[in-house]
Order: structure tokens, then C-alpha cells, then sequence
């Protein structure tokens, strides 16, 4: 098939030089600084107060095309040129974005602007963006003065580098485990997960398997090699990672996580707030701390005696393999035996009516029944040959565009994300249109065949892709809330999880799946096991989830920084109250905690499971209503995906299901209540 080209404004990858890079980076960082310097007196006039403020918008939209492009490609394509780069512009960049936060005029031009007559015929979308940037300049420690202000730019700029290496002490431990296989070890594992650590040996110029730290590679074994010692020697290589107990104490996350909490307390303090969970929770829909804490702990009542029966199922199942203590290398693999004996479903079994171009054949083809959208593949430079450009057409008109990078691969964090590339913004060229990012890290093809993935990857897939949609379906051209900029952090998973549960219903099902070989779609056997089995260890799972919450919670609820020991002392106790998985002492999941030490979810990883409430309660209507049910869909698109941080997050929710939200509908997805009536 021959593909048009872009009609959107798309980065060049393919000739993309990254010295060339740094300099656009470091030029729209001097033009900046320039802007500030000269920034001398209030502007008096509501025009000028709006040229301030546009210029600043603008500064931003240059830094999403510059360094928003280097962030990414250090994500996906990491070596040392982009490694390097970087990491000498981080500094300067993170400097210049604290003295926007802490520049006074900047800031008194702004609350001028709020407190006049003229704020009032500014739109909707203006005014929150005003009020969204002076919440913003109050938590940069703009009304700070002398050392206080000069040490808290400091923290910023340091915490900006403690992530930063955080992040590649994960990276650089994940890729530097390699353990080839001997032909007994892979005893159990299916051919295709065989044929992959072949295919992971060659690329380590090696002419056998071998076991690797990337998700895939893990996954696979810890699922199905029959040798447990090989699980239990994975497992460890996996769970210490980057931390005291690992092979390298150069890539030792131990002192990196006291010093960021250390300066996160600090942080708040000079901001006024007892601890980081306070500033962190200030700024989001959760009302404070308490409220949060009570709702994990509410949640985790709830999912203890499912979790339990869980569990017990586990061990059973591993006591006829003569196994008295099942250890957490066991979890995995006795859950698919489990799995399979209950439901006579297998994950393996399922991949073949799960290759990936079908996949996102279909959901491309619900997202059309749900929101009346086209969306067709072009032809764009991009950084590698997996990735893949599309746009959406609404009524024939290009309205976004976005592009997928699906497969793991070395040089690639791991997770799966979506980042913006360009946000929806009035320029003086006109209306700029969204594109994005949507990166997961999924079982690359393998041989010559298509790469065929689980259904919890499918999953993965439709949550990026919500994301990707809050992002791409906005009606705002305020770039400060457009898309998801300016939702509130809690419910900024809204869309993603709420994406999620068309991966559980036939119809969408029966377009998500075509056998490799024969195209056939999911056979009934198979479509009823796995519907059977949605709510397989749901309890261990929401068990599992709250316990990352309220470990984050935790370590920065304290009026002092807690040390690396005490960091451990919490988790252990935690998993002592509120886990039913079994666990070891040398475990440091903490030392590879991507989300709360190197990205945005620190004191808000509870956001998982706040916006579930909200999504699983908006998708009720869809269940009352018709999962297709168009007007629903375009009622949520409205409410929801079209306004960005322009509304309130609660406000665009009740605007959508005509009250607050409410718990019952989790708790049924969950699987733990009765279905309730849809009349």
C-alpha cells in the first residue's frame, strides 16, 4: 500500500541531527532568558499584559518542538550522543523554567491582569489558563524572597537531575542483564516466546536464547519456564535492579531516592505546606491527604477477602507441584496454570487472534463508531522503522495527529506513555493541531510473522490511546489547557482507563481479533474464557496497585525526609498490612520506581485507582445507554475530551453524567458486587 504524506507539520527524524538539536534547544532558551531580562516594569495595558502572556505561551510551544523532541528520543532511542546532550541542556533548561516560575513581574502581570475588569471578557479558556499559571508561579516560589528563593530554584534544578538519573540508572541496569540459555532451561516455554529469546541472542550477536531484564523477555519466562531456580534467578535480577542488592553500584538508586526526598521536604517547607504529600495533593481533584489515605484504605477493604481466596487458589495449585511455600517467582507462573484450569484459557493460545495490525485496525474502527472519527496511516519521517504516523479526519478535515511506537526494543525505557509533540494552539501562522506520542514496549514480531500480543497489551493500547485522545480531541487553543494540559493529575487517567473496557466486550472484541494465519476471528470457547476470566486475582491486582499508592503516600506524608532504611521499613510494613503476595527481603522495587522518583506521580499514584472511580462510573452510562451509543459518545467527547484543563475536572464530570461520582460501579467491574440493573 502506498501512503500520502503527512498533511500535518511533522519533525524531520530522519535527518535529524542532535548537535543541531541542542542548538534549536539552547537558542529557544536564550531567546527566552532575553524575553525575561527585558521584563523590566508591569505592563500597564491589558494588550501588552496579554502580549506578555502569548509570548510566554509561544516560548513554551518552541521548547515542546525542540526539547520536547530530545526528551522523547532519549526515551525511545537512548545512546550516548542524545544521553549527552541531554544531559548538558537539562540544567540550563531547568534554571530558565525556575526563573519564569519565580520572576516577579512575569507573575505581577498576570495577577494584574486576573484582578481587572478586562479579565471578565476574556474566554473561558483564557481565564483558566491565567488561573492555572498563578497557581503555578505560588508553588515555583515566586512570593519566596532572598536565600529562600535562590535555595528553592536550587532544589528544583537538582530534582531535575536526580530524576534524570534515576531514570537512566533503571535503563542502563534493565539492558546491562544478559543470561543465555541453555536448551533445558527453556523447558515450558511456548515457540514463540522461544523464538524471541533467540531473536533478543542475535541481537547480543549470540547463537542462542537468552533472558533479559526487558518486559517481554521477563514475562515470558516468568510465566512459563518450568525451571524455577532460572524464575527465581530472573526474579532477583529484576527486583534489585539499579539498587544495594544489584550487580553495579554505580547504577545504586539508594542515595538518588534520599536525596529527592530530602529535597522534596525541603521543598514544601519553604512553600509553607508539612510534607511533599500535601503540596503534591494541593494542586490536584482530591480535596487533601486524609481523604486520599481513607479511600486507599477503603479500596483495600474491599479487595482483602477476594485477594485472599486469590491467593489460596495459588497455593493449592503449587502444593501438587509438591511446593510448600510459594515464593513470588512462583506467582506468575502457577497464575497461568491457574488460569488455564479454571477457564481453560491461555494467554499463548489467545496471542495468534491478537496480531497487532489487526489490533489497531480495530480500534480504530471503534473509535469511529464511538466518535464519528477517521483515521488513516501517512508517510513521515520517523526515528525508527517500527514507528507508525496517522491522522484523524473529523467530517474530512485533518483534526490531529499522532504517532505509535509499539515494541520493545534496546535503547528504549520500558512502560508504555503518550507525551504531546505539538499542542492545539492559536500561532500567528494560524491554528496549530495536535500530535502526539503513544509509546508501549509490547512483544516485538518475531521471524517474519506480525507481532501477535497478549490481551492485557491490547489493554495497554486502548489506555495510551485514551490518552492520546484527551490530547488530540481538545477544542481548546489556549496551549496552558489544551488537551491534557491543566487536568487536574487525578483525573487526567479519566480517559485512559475509561478506554480500557471496550477490550472486554464481543462486538469490539470480534473486530480486535484475526487469527495470523486464517483471519479468523476470536472462536465463542475462547471468547467466553476470557470474559470468564476478567476478574482473575482482580483482588491481588487492586491489592497490588494500592499498595504502590500507599507506599507513595506514605514516604511523603512524614515531616522529615525519610532515609533509604526507613523508605524500606515502610514498604515492608505496608506489604505486612496490606499484601497477600509473598515477598522476599532483598526485594527493591522502590530503587526502580519510574513513576514517583523520575516522572510526575510523586504523592499521586494514587491517581490510578481515584480515576478509575471516575471512569468505570462515566462508562456506566455507555452500559446503560449502547457501548456504541453515538450521542453518548459524542456527549463524552464534549464533556470530557474537548475541554481540557478549561473546566474544572469534577465540573467536566458531572457535566457528562449529571452528578457526582460515585464507587459502585469500580466495585462491580472489580467483579466484587452484583451486576445492577441497566433500565
Amino acid at each position: 500500500m502506498t501512503l500520502s504524506t503527512a498533511t500535518l507539520p511533522v519533525s524531520d527524524f530522519s535527518n535529524l541531527s542532535i548537535a543541531q538539536l541542542k542548538q534549536s534547544i539552547e537558542s529557544v532558551i536564550l531567546q527566552g532568558q532575553s524575553f525575561l531580562d527585558e521584563l523590566q516594569d508591569d505592563p500597564s495595558s491589558v494588550q501588552e499584559q496579554l502580549h506578555v502572556i502569548n509570548t510566554l505561551d509561544d516560548l513554551s510551544n518552541q521548547l515542546d518542538a525542540t526539547w520536547g523532541v530530545l526528551s522523547h528520543l532519549n526515551s525511545v532511542m537512548s545512546n550516548t550522543e542524545t544521553r549527552e546532550a541531554y544531559q548538558h541542556i537539562l540544567p540550563q533548561l531547568s534554571q530558565f523554567l525556575t526563573q519564569i516560575g519565580q520572576h516577579t513581574v512575569l507573575y505581577q502581570t498576570y495577577q494584574t491582569l486576573f484582578e481587572s475588569e478586562a479579565f471578565k471578557q476574556l474566554s473561558d479558556a483564557q481565564k483558566s489558563a491565567i488561573k492555572l499559571s498563578l497557581d503555578n508561579f505560588k508553588r515555583s516560589g515566586v512570593a519566596l524572597e532572598g536565600e529562600k528563593k535562590k535555595r528553592f530554584a536550587e532544589i528544583s534544578a537538582r530534582l531535575s537531575q536526580l530524576s534524570s538519573d534515576f531514570s537512566n540508572h533503571v535503563l542502563d541496569a534493565t539492558q546491562a542483564y544478559i543470561k543465555p540459555l541453555a536448551d533445558a532451561e527453556l523447558s515450558g516455554l511456548p515457540d514463540s516466546a522461544v523464538e524471541l529469546l533467540k531473536q533478543y541472542g542475535q541481537q547480543h550477536q549470540l547463537e542462542q536464547a537468552v533472558a533479559t531484564l526487558e518486559f517481554p523477555s521477563y514475562i515470558a519466562i516468568m510465566t512459563y519456564a518450568e525451571n524455577r531456580k532460572l524464575r527465581e534467578e530472573l526474579y532477583k535480577a529484576y527486583c534489585t535492579k539499579a539498587s544495594d542488592q544489584g550487580t553495579d553500584p554505580t547504577l545504586d538508586n539508594t542515595s538518588t531516592i534520599e536525596e529527592i526526598l530530602k529535597l522534596r521536604q525541603e521543598k514544601s517547607e519553604l512553600l509553607g505546606f508539612n510534607h511533599y504529600a500535601e503540596f503534591s495533593i494541593a494542586a490536584k481533584m482530591a480535596p487533601n491527604v486524609k481523604t486520599v489515605y481513607d479511600f486507599l484504605i477503603n479500596l483495600a477493604e474491599h479487595a482483602k477477602k477476594p485477594a485472599s481466596q486469590e491467593i489460596e487458589a495459588l497455593k493449592n495449585i503449587a502444593a501438587k507441584d509438591g511446593i510448600t511455600e510459594i515464593q513470588p517467582w512462583d506467582v506468575t507462573y502457577y497464575s497461568e496454570k491457574l488460569k488455564q484450569q479454571q477457564f481453560d484459557l491461555s494467554q499463548e493460545e489467545l496471542k495468534p487472534y491478537f496480531p497487532a495490525p489487526k489490533v489497531v485496525q480495530g480500534l480504530f474502527s471503534i473509535i469511529k463508531q464511538l466518535y464519528k472519527l477517521e483515521i488513516v496511516e501517512r508517510k513521515a519521517p520517523v526515528w525508527h522503522k517500527d514507528v507508525q504516523y496517522f491522522e484523524i479526519q473529523d467530517h474530512g478535515q485533518v483534526i490531529a495527529g499522532f504517532y505509535f511506537d509499539l515494541y520493545a526494543r534496546q535503547g528504549k525505557r520500558g512502560g508504555a506513555w503518550m507525551n504531546g509533540v505539538f499542542s492545539r494552539m492559536q500561532t500567528a501562522n494560524g491554528l496549530q493541531k495536535p500530535i502526539c506520542y503513544m509509546v508501549c514496549n509490547f512483544t516485538p514480531p518475531v521471524a517474519n510473522q506480525p507481532a501477535l500480543i497478549t490481551h492485557d497489551e491490547v489493554t495497554t493500547l486502548f489506555h495510551e490511546f485514551g490518552h492520546g485522545l484527551h490530547h488530540m480531541l481538545t477544542e481548546v487553543d489556549n496551549i496552558g489547557v489544551a488537551g491534557t494540559n491543566g487536568v487536574a493529575w487525578d483525573a487526567v487517567e479519566l480517559p485512559s482507563q475509561f478506554m480500557e473496557f471496550w477490550t472486554w466486550d464481543k462486538t469490539s472484541l470480534d473486530q480486535l481479533t484475526g487469527h495470523v494465519s486464517t483471519q479468523e476471528t476470536l472462536p465463542q470457547h475462547l471468547l467466553d474464557a476470557l470474559l470468564n476470566a476478567r476478574f482473575f486475582q482482580s483482588g491481588m491486582q487492586t491489592l497490588r496497585q494500592i499498595e504502590f499508592a500507599l507506599f507513595d503516600l506514605s514516604i511523603h506524608m512524614q515531616n522529615k525526609a525519610l532515609t533509604a532504611q526507613e523508605v524500606q521499613h515502610t514498604l515492608d510494613d505496608l506489604r505486612s498490612n496490606i499484601s497477600v503476595l509473598p515477598t522476599v527481603s532483598y526485594n527493591r522495587f522502590q530503587h526502580s520506581f519510574n513513576h514517583i522518583f523520575a516522572g510526575g506521580y510523586a504523592a499521586g499514584y494514587y491517581s490510578y485507582k481515584w480515576a478509575e472511580v471516575l471512569a468505570s462510573d462515566a462508562f456506566e452510562r455507555f452500559e446503560q445507554e449502547g457501548l456504541f451509543n453515538q450521542n453518548t459518545g459524542q456527549e463524552f467527547r464534549s464533556a470530557i475530551l474537548a475541554v481540557g484543563g478549561k473546566n474544572e475536572a469534577l465540573d467536566a464530570f458531572i457535566q457528562f453524567r449529571g452528578r457526582e461520582p460515585q464507587i459502585d460501579a469500580l466495585l462491580r467491574h472489580q467483579g466484587w458486587t452484583e451486576t445492577v440493573s441497566t433500565s
